[in-house]
């Protein structure tokens, strides 16, 4: 009897040790279990240039959301980054969608710089107005080899 008390209090331990894990990797990663209040929008890049899905969103520096996927338009050869926005937050139509790189070498993000339209974004429509990652590599080879302009 005794050891089955035993067995019984290990076992629930080791449960309740396993389901802080699980809690705690889900929240580092910053996933969703169960859908979340957000607002999918797209926008189009003519380079993403390590952009990563799960990179963060940001207006004024503050993270507003996260991207969600990237695929490639093979009609117009352009990346189609796609942003889960929270709900809360307006996003308007006139709005710039930028790449930055966090440090001179860092992880690359997306930042929004809010327009002046009074009509906003709604589900899944479409930032039209963007600006690319810049490449460092390309600079610095057109520097070396003097194509600088």
């Amino acid at each position: 009897m005794q050891n089955a008390k035993l067995e019984f209090a290990v076992g629930l331990f080791v449960l309740l040790g396993i389901l802080a894990l699980s809690w705690l990797s889900i929240r580092l990663a910053r996933m969703e279990m169960i859908g979340g209040n957000y607002v999918p929008i797209v926008a189009s890049f003519g380079s993403i240039s390590g952009l990563r899905t799960g990179a963060s969103v940001e207006i004024a520096g503050v993270e507003v959301g996260r991207v969600s996927g990237i695929e490639l338009d093979t009609k117009e050869f352009e990346a189609r980054v796609h942003m889960r926005i929270n709900a809360g937050v307006p996003i308007q139509e006139d709005a710039i969608a930028s790449i930055r790189t966090k440090g001179l070498i860092g992880d690359r993000y997306i930042t929004i710089s809010p327009g002046a339209s009074e009509k906003n974004l709604g589900p899944n429509e479409q930032l039209v107005q963007t600006e690319s990652a810049i490449n460092f590599e390309e600079l610095i080879s057109q520097f070396i080899h003097g194509s600088v302009q």
